[in-house]
């Protein structure tokens, strides 16, 4: 059983012509609405792929009865869930311009509900965006644990960073993300991926690389027709926890989640199109050869 925590939210994507400076405006050219929450988005993945999931968040009365219940149910995720009456489901309002560059404007609504919550101790749990200090205890009290900031990484501390990636073993992260935690710790990126068993940081279309065992790995993309970058970072890490709790290798646990992401950014909306294993099987054979099965160990 994999464990995921964080937001889940509702996405409203939209396409802009590039995103304005501070007192400027841009047109919307397209606008649509989506199952979102980068916990739920990975929760969701997983699920897909064919893993147990139990996804810890939190919702508002409006959750019960809605769509997304019933399609989290069509999935059979797990859920841990802190409904929070008098408040929405987050929202997150996405606008991304025609060089892919994205800004986000999210309102938490229910997951401030996280601040005061009792953390979970969990055998194998990954943290996505969710109140620091939740993630902190969390990280504190559970055994195996698998840590992204996403876009919250600007509102942890120093000492919450500290404290969080002290119980990391694997860390993931965009390269922006990569370059805030490093400005907030006061280190080079060299110092963090010391600091933990594993790290993989993706780099958008110009692929990931893997650090581990102290060597480093470069893991190219897979050409498709790009629609949508929302979700694409959340739909490799479902895939390389997949493929980490089937056993396999982390570079071809790397490549899983490369493929996973390819489906993800093909269409709208971070659940829209994520595959189960034999259809991303398909694809990896295609652009990585026979997969190997190996211990992620090695």
């Amino acid at each position: 059983m994999i464990h995921v925590v964080g937001h889940t939210a509702v996405d409203h994507i939209s396409r802009v012509h590039h995103l304005p400076e501070k007192n400027q405006s841009t047109h919307i050219t397209d606008r649509q609405i989506f199952f979102g929450g980068g916990a739920a988005n990975i929760a969701a993945g997983i699920a897909i792929l064919g893993e147990s999931v139990t996804l810890h968040s939190c919702v508002g009365d409006d959750f019960s009865g809605s769509d997304y219940e019933k399609w989290m149910d069509k999935w059979g995720i797990h859920r841990e869930f802190f409904e929070v009456p008098g408040t929405h489901t987050p929202t997150a309002f996405m606008f991304t311009d025609e060089t892919e560059s994205q800004m986000t404007f999210f309102e938490w609504g229910a997951s401030k509900a996280f601040a005061t919550a009792d953390a979970p101790g969990l055998p194998l749990v990954h943290m996505a965006t969710a109140d620091p200090d939740f993630n902190c205890r969390v990280a504190q009290k559970s055994e195996f644990v698998s840590f992204d900031p996403g876009q919250d990484v600007f509102w942890y501390t120093k000492e919450q960073l500290e404290s969080i990636i002290s119980n990391t073993d694997i860390l993931f992260a965009n390269q922006h993300e990569v370059q805030q935690m490093c400005t907030t710790l006061g280190k080079t990126k060299d110092d963090l991926i010391k600091e933990v068993t594993m790290a993989i940081f993706t780099m958008s279309g110009d692929g990931s690389m893997l650090y581990f065992g102290g060597r480093n790995y470069f893991i190219p993309a897979v050409p498709v027709t790009l629609v949508d970058p929302t979700g694409a970072g959340d739909a490799y890490r479902a895939g390389f926890l997949s493929a980490y709790v089937r056993g396999f290798a982390p570079l071809t646990c790397c490549q899983i989640g490369t493929v996973t992401a390819s489906y993800a950014v093909e269409h709208a909306g971070c659940q829209t199109n994520l595959p189960t294993w034999d259809r991303m099987l398909k694809r990896y054979q295609a652009n990585f050869g026979k997969i190997e099965k190996g211990k992620c160990q090695e």
